[in-house]
């Protein structure tokens, strides 16, 4: 423990005051469950897990490098606790071993205390608190997830800690800097942080208001949010400032995606650009927030969308193909053509592939390693986002009848100005 403020008492008096009172915490928190459902006896409460804090203090510190008697006592305790669960599950039909658990974790903060540092024992205390308490939150959860979601969520764990592991690094074609391992790797991690986005708009903020929906959107498909957010827009009679201000916050998420990108495949060309990413993002952000109060009219804060359910989850096996065919694709012309136009063919490249999913392209780019200039690959990478944001202004016009011409051409032309006054700035 290197807190200096408890020195001033012996070390093992100090060590037995934290012991004692992270164990009356834990029993305090049980007691409240206790409160909560009183048809269920739960085992003890602040003193009986207090006292089990203090039993294994004391076992502890008699034999604390063998830990013989710790362990005998920790083998006793339980046995004990055995019998109360076989009690409670034969007489009272109950089988719940949370305060089982919560027990024989108590008896041990007394090694922990001694051998780890302090920050150790804390977090071990606040994850059972947090865990106990938030077990109705897990139940309610649980019964709105999709039982595919689990199956899903199993299929990534294959994709990502089992296959990608063991695909070979040789390249496939001499030359080009294409690898089954890098195409798995750039799907795997654009399939994670989609599905991240796409659980959270799904179950946690399914009821969010339409701001929320352009931000979590922006992370999953900015585009696909964008095409939403204006069809729904174009049903709005009296005011559109939301809805205009969410597709902003979508396009300002997508340069946040954009920089982890970055840092997960070229982490060096992110300590040197980031700052064009963290720039955009926060003046798209104020752009967003100047068209929600320019716009609004008595729109109230509780507004909500109810979203087209067309959003593909990215865990699906189509999805994956598609983007790894797209990844290869990409990676083949974005090598040919530096080999027959050079860096001038690259920069053109760049603003066609604007009109498709630029993931692909962009995580080439960063992973890539091709002959070329950092500041050509940020530029290339700037030039593609522009681009797209062209397309999706389109879109936005397109889908939403017209309605939003005026603050999406007004707002696009501002983030195009910045952007490429940054462009030319920095680079």
């Amino acid at each position: 423990m290197n807190s200096s403020y408890l020195d001033i008492l012996p070390p093992d008096l100090t060590k037995f005051i934290i012991v004692a009172l992270y164990a009356l915490i834990i029993g305090l928190s049980q007691r409240k469950m206790y409160l909560k459902k009183e048809e269920v006896p739960y085992f003890g409460s602040d003193r009986t897990f207090t006292l089990i804090g203090i039993l294994g203090y004391v076992l502890y510190v008699l034999s604390p490098e063998s830990m013989g008697v710790f362990l005998a006592g920790g083998g006793c305790l339980t046995v004990f606790l055995a019998l109360n669960y076989a009690y409670k599950m034969f007489y009272i039909k109950h089988t719940g071993l949370t305060s089982i658990i919560i027990a024989l974790i108590t008896y041990c903060l007394a090694p922990i205390v001694y051998t780890k540092d302090l920050w150790v024992s804390i977090l071990v205390v606040v994850s059972v608190l947090i865990l106990t308490e938030m077990k109705s939150m897990f139940i309610n959860f649980t019964k709105k997830i999709n039982d595919l979601e689990f199956i899903n969520l199993a299929k990534f764990f294959i994709i990502s800690g089992v296959i990608l592991p063991v695909l070979p690094k040789t390249e496939i074609i001499d030359g080009v800097s294409l690898t089954p391992y890098n195409i798995w790797l750039s799907t795997v991690v654009i399939s994670g942080i989609s599905y991240v986005s796409y659980l959270l708009k799904k179950y946690v903020f399914k009821d969010a208001g339409i701001i929320v929906t352009g931000i979590l959107g922006g992370v999953y498909s900015s585009t696909a949010t964008c095409i939403i957010l204006a069809k729904k827009a174009r049903e709005v009679k009296d005011n559109q400032s939301q809805y205009v201000a969410a597709i902003y916050c979508a396009i300002a998420m997508m340069y946040v995606k954009f920089m982890i990108l970055m840092g997960i495949f070229n982490f060096e060309l992110l300590c040197k650009y980031w700052s064009i990413f963290v720039i955009m993002a926060l003046f798209t952000g104020a752009v967003a927030m100047f068209f929600y109060y320019k716009l609004r009219k008595g729109v109230g804060e509780g507004d909500k969308i109810e979203e087209e359910e067309d959003d593909k989850n990215p865990l699906e096996f189509k999805v994956a193909l598609i983007f790894a065919s797209l990844f290869i694709a990409f990676t083949l012309i974005t090598h040919y053509t530096l080999v027959y136009f050079g860096d001038n063919g690259l920069r053109t490249l760049s603003i066609l592939v604007g009109v498709s999913d630029i993931n692909p392209f962009l995580i080439n780019l960063f992973q890539s390693q091709y002959d070329v200039t950092e500041s050509l690959l940020v530029m290339s990478a700037f030039q593609a986002i522009i681009s797209n944001n062209v397309v999706k202004m389109i879109y936005g016009i397109f889908f939403s009848n017209k309605v939003l011409l005026k603050p999406l051409v007004v707002g696009f032309s501002l983030i195009f100005v910045v952007n490429i006054f940054l462009l030319f700035i920095i680079l």
